[in-house]
């Protein structure tokens, strides 16, 4: 079971170490204004969403749902801080969806938000890990 949690947590921070990357990849090529650096922040933000950030959320689920049917589901049905938990994370899963939606702009140079707009959203997955993170350790309710 412990290794379980490891993998869990292993591939919890690859993705939302992409999750806080991206979207200052986001800032950086919003002010860009040549074609070199246009071509570049696509190859990076391409490769960090699709090699890293996406099999990092993929391998987080398989662990963490294998975790809860280990851990036998009947246990934590009624434990609030798990069902918090499993908001957070769709709002996570949401956040991701956003961030390959926002990669397509840019792919397909049509983008049409400020730097400014992906400096905060760049703060979202702070709020979603902090939330997570204290409902998992703590449990609370």
């Amino acid at each position: 079971m412990l290794w379980l949690k490891a993998l869990h947590l292993i591939f919890m921070v690859t993705w939302f170490a992409g999750l806080f990357y991206l979207p200052r990849l986001y800032v950086y090529h919003a002010m860009s204004d040549d074609e070199i650096s246009n071509e570049r922040f696509k190859i990076m933000e391409r490769k960090l969403f699709f090699g890293i950030m996406t099999p990092g959320m993929v391998a987080t689920l398989i662990f963490g749902f294998w975790m809860l049917i280990v851990y036998d589901w009947s246990v934590y049905a009624h434990a609030g801080w798990l069902h918090a938990k499993l908001l957070l994370l769709m709002l996570t899963l949401i956040y991701h969806y956003f961030c390959y939606l926002w990669l397509l702009d840019f792919k397909h140079d049509r983008n049409r938000r400020s730097h400014v707009f992906y400096r905060w959203m760049n703060e979202v997955p702070v709020l979603f890990l902090v939330g997570i993170v204290i409902l998992a350790v703590v449990k609370p309710f």
